[in-house]
């Protein structure tokens, strides 16, 4: 781990090894870690001094200049989503008037055909109702006679 550059810690041994943590706690390993720590710490100390790691400053400017970048960026994405909303809601607005033209359409064709439905069957109904009041009064004569026939049938023949 040393060598490929790797933070040598407790957890990181146990994990790369495959072992549980108590183990590299045991007597006997965890000198072992702790000298590659030590070597690790020293190393980190020398390249400080080397300049072959970032200063403070530095790495406060690059988290200035990311952080000034990141609000850019922000912005930017605001913009895009903005745009892309306003792109769909023309989209679909254009669908939609289309959209509802053809459904007027069909609206429009159902209601004709439904109010020739409607001419058709009032007119049946008229004569229905015609045929009706002729069946009526067919009726009533029908009765009619019967009265008078039974009345004459039962009138005293003298």
């Amino acid at each position: 781990m040393v060598e490929r550059g790797e933070c040598v810690t407790f957890t990181a041994v146990a994990k790369a090894a495959g072992v549980s943590t108590w183990l590299v706690y045991a007597e006997g390993v965890r000198e072992h870690i702790e000298r590659a720590r030590s070597r690790q710490a020293a190393r980190s100390h020398r390249d400080n001094q080397a300049g072959l790691t970032a200063s403070q400053s530095s790495m406060a400017t690059d988290l200035e200049l990311t952080r000034a970048d990141n609000q850019r960026l922000r912005a930017e994405l605001e913009t895009l989503r903005e745009t892309v909303r306003r792109q769909l809601g023309q989209q679909l607005d254009q669908l939609g008037a289309a959209d509802l033209a053809e459904r007027i359409e069909d609206l429009t064709r159902q209601n004709r055909s439904l109010r020739g439905e409607l001419d058709e069957l009032k007119g049946l109904y008229a004569g229905s109702q015609r045929q009706l009041a002729e069946t009526e009064d067919d009726l009533s004569a029908a009765r009619a006679s019967l009265r008078r026939m039974i009345r004459n049938e039962n009138r005293p023949l003298f």
